[in-house]
């Protein structure tokens, strides 16, 4: 690991992982983990992006939590401030865009789960900010108006905390806005299949990773190198 791949503070509040290419800085992208936390799955992924040529930043949204089970990590995320949260999120697009080879261009968001929910609320509260969004197995309710963002999203298909009912609804609500969507189902799958534990995927994870690798250089205009 060299220098650049460390722990890093994220503007005033949290900390956060990031990792710029050996090479030097690559178009910004954000990732916002699930309510696992800053994982070492998420510090995974952050260096494959990296090694795509993108400057990577995690920022850490549970405050150093990693929680051991579902009840501990739903009873972290009750006890957070959303607010403060929200101001976490905008203030790491900021950080990432100072380690980005365009510190006044839009980063992409990639999110996990809860993280995807805050992509998408992101992508949408400050469209000039973000110019791609991948969402893994999470949704949001929020009027999608203002986003301006492409929207990649990788969902499973026995997954009790984004029902069929809301991914429709949501899917529906991007269409009819005439945005750009990208949704996948991944048969056998449930939530949090491209993270590591007990509902880990193999292949849909990688499927799930070359989908994504490709939709971010195409709308970042990044190359593509999986």
């Amino acid at each position: 690991m060299d220098e650049t791949q460390r722990p890093v503070r994220a503007a005033s509040a949290g900390s956060a992982y990031l990792v710029v290419p050996d090479d030097g800085p690559g178009h910004g992208v954000l990732v916002l983990h699930s309510w696992w936390g800053l994982t070492p799955f998420v510090k995974s992924y952050v260096e494959r992006l990296a090694d795509l040529g993108y400057s990577v930043l995690a920022p850490d949204l549970l405050g150093g939590d990693l929680p051991d089970d579902a009840d501990e990590a739903r009873d972290l995320l009750a006890a957070t401030d959303p607010n403060e949260t929200a101001a976490l999120v905008l203030s790491s697009v900021v950080a990432l865009r100072a380690h980005s080879a365009d510190h006044a261009a839009p980063v992409a968001v990639v999110g996990f789960s809860m993280g995807a929910s805050w992509a998408l609320w992101l992508a949408t509260r400050q469209p000039d900010s973000v110019d791609a969004v991948v969402a893994h197995y999470g949704s949001q309710n929020i009027d999608f108006e203002e986003l301006r963002a492409p929207v990649l999203g990788h969902f499973a298909e026995d997954d009790p905390l984004v029902t069929e009912d809301e991914l429709v609804e949501m899917q529906a609500h991007l269409l009819l806005l005439d945005k750009h969507v990208e949704f996948h189902r991944y048969p056998g799958t449930g939530h949090w299949f491209a993270e590591d534990g007990p509902f880990h995927d193999e292949a849909a994870a990688e499927l799930a990773w070359e989908r994504t690798a490709a939709f971010l250089a195409e709308h970042t205009g990044a190359v593509h190198q999986s």
